[in-house]
């Protein structure tokens, strides 16, 4: 397939998925069974089966195990994001999409055939175990803090400590546990449920929409067989780099999806919704909310393409994927907040998806790096530049 085939076949693939979220997913928005700690398990099921019978499930993974370009994952999962429930309906969301990718990338013939398959066919759901609690001094924006130990004790390994804002833990199958060996980090892939891996709590949190939640975990006692570690003993931040950018980049995609839906429902009511005498989109202050909208979304999509091409190009687009990841999560919650702003009451009311776009879009901000964190990591990176071209230009 050369690459316009390729293009245009991702492009139908998007428009088959848009088509199955708005006519199909989109009515299940008001569905019951989806609470304060995301979907119910039988929802995510009845969902996964309207996608399947679709033939769309996992659709940026092809039936011979290959992905899509970044490039042309971006058009298939923004169209996705049209609703928030449209990734977990095609097998597209966090944590199971960015895991996906990189059990596919590191994992050996064994362990995607045990824990890889089940995955992409979506008969299971997963949990990716790596931040800490802070209270115990645990590893959360800076991982070399982690705790979480593992020692091998013959051709095992036992591994102790806690974890927390571990997202879709309640209800999955597949883990991939980060601990510390004497080696430095690692991975493990685990069956789950485990009585080794005890679910605390499950927290509140602003967001709503991944299952089962976000969960403190305290980890006692768990053995893992050699075989189920994923890579080498003390490559596991290497692995997570791996697994990192495509992650964010993602994130960012899904979300420009929810944010086009949020402008859609807000430029329809500016546009019904009259006072003082005309629509709401002619009074300046309204309308020109909407258009600092539109430019927003269009420089997150060119970030975001951006940043693609540039890991499609075989790197790992660390430094671009933090850039787009900041520069993305606050355009597009300058979208979400303008939304509600425009729509009022309305905007903050369950009457319309915008009021959970908003909730989640403020969520975004931090996970998988808070904004800050990328900044100061850009900052560190600048001054290294500078200080290796002062150094350069010495005489």
């Amino acid at each position: 397939m050369n690459d316009k085939d390729s293009t245009d076949h991702a492009a139908d693939i998007a428009r088959r998925v848009e088509s199955f979220v708005r006519e199909t997913i989109v009515p299940y928005e008001k569905d019951p069974r989806w609470g304060p700690h995301g979907p119910a398990d039988e929802l995510v099921e009845e969902l996964r089966c309207a996608a399947r019978e679709r033939g769309l499930l996992t659709p940026h993974i092809m039936a011979d195990g290959s992905h899509l370009t970044q490039r042309q994952t971006a058009v298939v999962l923004r169209a996705s994001g049209l609703s928030p429930l449209g990734p977990i309906a095609l097998n597209t969301a966090a944590p199971d999409e960015g895991n996906m990718y990189l059990i596919g990338k590191v994992g050996s013939i064994e362990l995607k055939t045990r824990f890889l398959a089940p995955l992409i066919a979506g008969r299971v759901r997963s949990a990716f175990l790596m931040t800490e609690p802070a209270a115990d001094g645990g590893a959360g924006s800076d991982p070399s803090m982690m705790k979480t130990t593992a020692t091998k004790e013959g051709d095992v390994w036992r591994i102790d400590g806690r974890k927390t804002f571990i997202t879709g833990i309640v209800g999955a199958s597949v883990g991939i546990v980060m601990a510390r060996s004497a080696d430095g980090a690692c991975m493990f892939l685990v069956d789950l449920p485990n009585p080794a891996i005890r679910i605390e709590r499950v927290l509140d949190t602003i967001d709503n929409t991944m299952p089962g939640g976000h969960s403190v975990v305290d980890i006692v006692n768990l053995r893992v067989p050699e075989a189920q570690m994923l890579g080498l003993s003390g490559e596991g931040f290497k692995y997570a780099q791996v697994r990192l950018s495509p992650a964010r980049l993602s994130h960012c995609m899904r979300w420009a999806g929810a944010c086009i839906r949020a402008q859609e429902i807000a430029t329809e009511y500016a546009c019904r919704r009259h006072a003082f005498g005309k629509p709401l989109i002619d009074h300046e202050g309204v309308g020109f909310m909407l258009a600092e909208n539109l430019i927003d979304l269009k420089q997150a999509e060119l970030m975001i393409d951006w940043c693609a091409g540039v890991i499609d190009g075989g790197s790992l687009g660390t430094v671009e994927s933090s850039m787009t990841k900041a520069a993305v999560s606050e355009a597009l919650y300058r979208v979400a907040d303008r939304c509600v702003q425009v729509m009022g009451g309305m905007g903050v009311s369950g009457d319309t998806i915008v009021e959970t776009v908003f909730r989640e879009i403020r969520a975004f901000r931090i996970y998988d790096g808070p904004t800050e964190v990328h900044k100061w990591s850009l900052a560190k990176k600048i001054k290294r530049d500078y200080l290796a071209g002062a150094a350069g230009t010495a005489t």
